[in-house]
């Protein structure tokens, strides 16, 4: 059985709203759509089919042990042994995960994105380059409350609640410090068209140089 050729594993943190889907993106324009994974951290929230939904309603995203990081980190390893994974889906409407799974098969790139993905020792320790996506508050504020109304059925005034009774004290507390873990931080978010330039090439010169063995052989 031929071995997996280990993926390139990029760490992409930041508060919330901060551009971490610009700078996704792109990573996935640089690499080619086909040649990426994007493992979204907020996936992996915990199951919580055994609460009542008042109780789901007031579950603190924004914090380390809302995340069942174990489920994530055994889905990395899966998927650098080339292994096929179920990734969970969550539904923020009911505040549980999802019956449905979504398969995702191993590709050369591999982009786990989340607020907290430099929180966690076991995920960095994986990560071949850990960036921090960095916005002003006032503007990380207002891309979550559209997100939120948008995509995830929230009203506004659930979203203006949750924002000042956890996503802000959470971000102080343990999204901020996570600062320290990065190797490259991109302030501004996906407006910083130079660090995202520098981000593309280095993309774009991991995979040239993963196909290079590929083209030798079929000389």
């Amino acid at each position: 059985m031929t071995e997996a050729i280990k993926p390139l594993i990029i760490g992409l943190a930041g508060g919330t709203g901060s551009g971490k889907s610009t700078v996704a993106k792109a990573i996935v324009t640089a690499a080619g759509v086909n040649q990426v994974i994007i493992l979204p951290q907020d996936a992996y929230y915990r199951a919580q089919q055994d609460l009542p939904f008042e109780v789901r309603a007031l579950t603190n995203y924004d914090e380390p042990s809302a995340f069942d990081n174990d489920l994530l980190v055994e889905h990395i390893d899966e998927l650098i042994k080339g292994r096929n994974i179920e990734r969970p889906v969550y539904d923020f409407s009911q505040h549980d995960r999802a019956k449905e799974t979504q398969t995702l098969k191993p590709r050369p790139v591999l982009v786990i994105e989340g607020i907290l993905v430099l929180h966690e020792a076991t995920l960095r320790e994986r990560m071949d380059l850990a960036i921090f996506v960095d916005a002003p508050p006032d503007e990380r504020f207002i891309r979550r409350l559209e997100r939120d109304v948008k995509e995830r059925g929230r009203s506004a005034e659930s979203v203006i609640s949750q924002y000042r009774r956890t996503v802000k004290p959470m971000h102080d507390l343990f999204v901020e410090p996570t600062k320290q873990h990065a190797n490259l931080i991109i302030p501004e978010g996906g407006k910083n068209k130079i660090a995202l330039n520098v981000l593309s090439a280095f993309v774009s010169d991991f995979i040239n140089r993963r196909q290079l063995p590929d083209m030798q052989a079929q000389l």
